[in-house]
């Protein structure tokens, strides 16, 4: 049986794949519109940026895996939906080994080095993976928010129907 965060994940990646279901409608040369001062720019690279984040701390900082934990500029420019989904599917797959991981050791301090600071930074695994998910739902907003300034009306990607 599923524990009640690899649950509460799965519910995560529905309301992901109704963002990608939206976004599937939007040509390609929207999805790579820049929008100065707006998140990361465009949404496809808004989008890189969360997989990314997963793949940083639940990988990289809580080392997990040691694989790049960041798409480089180039490959973001070429990349399609497709690309992001990919990148998506390593990241679920690392939560998933994060969750099996550190199960039962939630509050057990994890510390490790960031590059924009001196000192090592401590939180916890449940820290890391509050992090990953409300900063998931923070750039989902501002991806949503992106289309509405393109013209396009999403739909409620917050709920799991």
């Amino acid at each position: 049986m599923k524990s009640l965060l690899e649950q509460q994940y799965d519910l995560i990646q529905k309301t992901r794949q109704s963002l990608f279901q939206f976004l599937d409608g939007i040509p390609l040369h929207h999805l790579r519109t820049e929008l100065p001062n707006f998140g990361y720019g465009s949404i496809l690279r808004t989008h890189f940026h969360v997989a990314d984040c997963y793949l940083y701390w639940l990988g990289a900082f809580a080392r997990l895996r040691t694989e790049p934990a960041f798409v480089p500029e180039e490959e973001i420019a070429r990349a399609d939906l497709g690309a992001v989904r990919d990148r998506f599917a390593r990241a679920d797959e690392l939560v998933h080994d994060f969750l099996r991981t550190f199960e039962g050791r939630w509050t057990e301090p994890v510390s490790n080095h960031v590059r924009w600071q001196a000192e090592p930074f401590t939180t916890t695994p449940l820290g890391l993976l509050t992090h990953t998910i409300t900063h998931e739902f923070h750039h989902k907003g501002q991806i949503v928010t992106i289309t509405r300034h393109l013209g396009y009306i999403p739909p409620d990607t917050d709920l799991v129907l």
